[in-house]
């Protein structure tokens, strides 16, 4: 791969901060209620969640471009679980893609298998990952 950009971010663990080298990102981690922490910081999953959410949005508008489709109004939230699994934990996401009404049906279908091809998160997750697509 010939790299077009590194983003480069240092955390000091699940309870502590996550920085990015330019200092854009400076945020408090902290466990979530839900794996007995107290929820005041955000978490790896969020993180990943938002980032897988807005690579998926930004790779559907290149895909639709190809497809010579309009999707000024869609909408992408990654839901992101951890849990455990046999080697201890593993995570599985939901990638659920909103359309417009005139999107509805095959059109829109294709367009968002097409997209989980093309994202470089898909990608990154394909085999690794549950990742369910939902279209809304």
């Amino acid at each position: 791969m010939d790299a077009l950009y590194t983003a480069a971010a240092t955390a000091n663990g699940r309870e502590g901060r996550a920085v990015s080298s330019d200092g854009r990102i400076d945020l408090p981690l902290a466990l979530p209620p839900a794996l007995g922490g107290n929820g005041e910081g955000t978490n790896p999953e969020q993180l990943f969640a938002a980032g897988y959410a807005a690579c998926f949005a930004s790779a559907m508008s290149s895909v639709a471009r190809e497809m010579k489709i309009d999707t000024k109004d869609v909408s992408v939230t990654a839901e992101v679980s951890i849990g455990k699994d046999d080697s201890g934990f593993g995570l599985a996401v939901v990638m659920r893609v909103e359309l417009p009404e005139a999107l509805e049906g095959e059109t829109g279908r294709r367009l968002v298998e097409a997209t989980h091809a093309y994202c470089p998160y898909s990608k990154a997750t394909r085999g690794n990952i549950d990742v369910e697509l939902v279209i809304e």
